[in-house]
């Protein structure tokens, strides 16, 4: 089943993307500050060798990680965030190689690749 790793994700626009989630049969999982340290792997229930929790600190912005969507599902979400007007700016897509990183890892990641795409 495809999920969805939710972090800093509160209030209404908790409940607009658990709606949507649902919708496309997406297995939302609420992460704690604490996950921020661990593989997304191990998050995400997959199987394999991770490499131990780190001691990166947690972040505070919303942040979700798409794992095994489908094409219809990935649109599908993005275009009910939307319409729904629940935007959140850091989203990523697990790969193999990004498997074993930490969500913080992944968090500098796209706040690097964010502000670069501002600054064009």
């Amino acid at each position: 089943m495809a999920k969805v790793l939710l972090f800093n994700i509160t209030g209404e626009k908790k409940k607009k993307l658990q709606f949507l989630l649902m919708q496309y049969g997406l297995a939302p999982i609420e992460c704690a500050p604490g996950d921020c340290n661990r593989p997304l792997g191990r998050l995400l229930g997959r199987e394999g060798q991770f490499p131990p929790p780190t001691m990166d600190a947690p972040f505070l912005d919303e942040m979700l990680v798409l794992d095994g969507l489908n094409p219809q599902q990935f649109q599908g979400l993005l275009n009910g965030m939307q319409m729904l007007q629940a935007q959140v700016i850091y989203k990523a897509v697990t790969t193999e190689y990004n498997l074993s990183w930490t969500p913080a890892r992944l968090y500098r990641e796209l706040v690097a690749e964010h502000n670069a795409m501002q600054r064009k």
